[in-house]
């Protein structure tokens, strides 16, 4: 609904009186589910129900739209069939192997664990990283929405803004659910080679030996007692000396017995190294998915939601600090900027325009006397200019880490349109460049308005 009604600035595809009735409707239907819980209406409620009467009539006038809406993304058939999958791959491990031997160094079982291991080891580093995680990383995981081709353009436009807003915004519930799926499907995967290699065990004799072109009988002793010592420990489990080891080497020895032995030396191994732990950090990452769901980042302190909070009696009003990067803002353009304050936050808005920061200043003694712990901040950008990670993103990163309310990227579109004309080609051009930048902030974790301040008053 945001999304829409921003980018919808001429009134294109919501009237004003499709507008007022959706906040009409809104405001009775919140009064009367909270009446029938008997509770007070909430703003939330008022917001959720707004969105439900203006994505309704948006979608009963175009069925493109309309079938976007209905759109369902599949975790919970990848958070079934992932596992699965596992499953029957680990049950099918011993087909590679010899079915009627227990080799002591088993490549696949070694590499199991040892691949194990190295995750918890890349883990461990990573939470001792720094706590900022690369948003590209997050944007990447996070399932992205495709816009009908069908759409009216500016429709299509929105609905491909809302799409990498969501992107961002659900980016940490994104890699909590796959997360989850991961270390499920590794536990179970890991069972599944035990179970197969017990009821391989119960049709047939394992042989139980090893066999090394490098390795002597000393050094596979001491790599086994020191893979199986906490199975050995835990489990109170049978040890075995180097004297077992040496005599069970390929192909001097020709006993079939003792297989049982190793067998359950490697499950309890395999379940003390892989199943235990994985089944631990899938049921941490369902704790997370549950906390993202329940907490989802979206902030109803944004000017768009504190405007609409005005319609359902709660004082709107709020203050927008806008930092100009290599702009110059003239009259007519300070204008449009307190047009696009009023659009936010409604009358009540005010305009704190900063001086513009010089293209490549440093940003610390540029920043220093902006109070970033109060207001919303607005970087101001002209769309004519090429995003640059070490200028433009750098501002973005230090705003971002040095403010704790939202920063948003306003495009202005004004003079790109003053200088590439009204050719056919260039509004594809134009969309290109909109893309560019919208991609950019998204990277460094910020949303993006498009604006055109000069025919936001004309």
């Amino acid at each position: 609904m945001r999304a829409i009604e921003t980018a919808d600035q001429n009134k294109e595809i919501l009237s004003d009186e499709d507008r007022a009735y959706a906040s009409r409707s809104a405001r009775e239907l919140a009064h009367w589910q909270a009446s029938g819980r008997q509770t007070e209406a909430t703003a939330e409620d008022f917001l959720q129900q707004r969105s439900q009467q203006i994505l309704l009539r948006i979608a009963e006038r175009t069925p493109a739209f309309a079938a976007f809406v209905k759109q369902r993304h599949s975790w919970k058939a990848y958070s079934l069939a992932l596992p699965a999958i596992a499953l029957l791959l680990g049950a099918g491990l011993d087909r590679i192997t010899d079915p009627h031997r227990v080799d002591l160094l088993s490549a696949p079982l070694l590499l199991i664990l040892a691949w194990n291991i190295l995750v918890y080891l890349c883990m461990v580093v990573w939470m001792v990283m720094p706590s900022r995680r690369p948003a590209s990383l997050l944007l990447r995981l996070a399932p992205k929405l495709d816009a009908p081709r069908k759409l009216p353009h500016l429709l299509s436009s929105a609905l491909l803004s809302f799409a990498a807003e969501w992107t961002l915004l659900s980016a940490r519930l994104t890699a909590a659910r796959l997360s989850r799926t991961i270390h499920l499907s590794a536990a179970l995967f890991g069972l599944g080679a035990l179970a197969s290699l017990y009821l391989r065990g119960l049709f047939s004799q394992y042989a139980a030996g090893w066999e090394s072109t490098f390795l002597d009988a000393g050094q596979v002793h001491g790599l086994l007692s020191a893979l199986f010592a906490p199975a050995v420990a835990i489990f109170h489990l049978q040890d075995f000396s180097l004297a077992e080891v040496a005599a069970l080497r390929f192909p001097q020895t020709t006993a079939a017995e003792g297989g049982a032995r190793w067998v359950h030396l490697y499950a309890a191994t395999m379940l003390l190294v892989v199943v235990l732990p994985r089944l631990l950090l899938a049921g941490f990452g369902n704790w997370r998915a549950n906390c993202w769901a329940q907490r989802f980042p979206l902030d109803l302190e944004h000017p768009y939601f504190r405007k609409l909070g005005g319609d359902f009696g709660i004082a709107a009003g709020g203050t927008l600090r806008v930092l100009p990067y290599s702009f110059t803002v003239d009259e007519s353009r300070h204008k449009g900027l307190l047009q696009f304050v009023a659009r936010l936050f409604g009358e009540r808005g005010q305009l704190m325009l900063r001086p513009s920061i010089a293209y490549g200043a440093e940003l610390q003694s540029s920043l220093s006397d902006v109070d970033l712990h109060a207001d919303t901040t607005a970087v101001l950008f002209n769309l004519s200019a090429t995003p640059e990670q070490e200028n433009h993103g750098a501002l973005l990163d230090y705003l971002v880490a040095a403010s704790p309310r939202e920063v948003i990227a306003l495009l202005d579109e004004s003079a790109y349109l003053e200088r590439m004309g009204t050719q056919p080609e260039s509004r594809t051009r134009r969309d290109e460049r909109i893309a560019l930048w919208q991609q950019f902030c998204a990277f460094h974790q910020v949303k993006t308005e498009l604006v055109n301040l000069l025919k936001s008053h004309g």
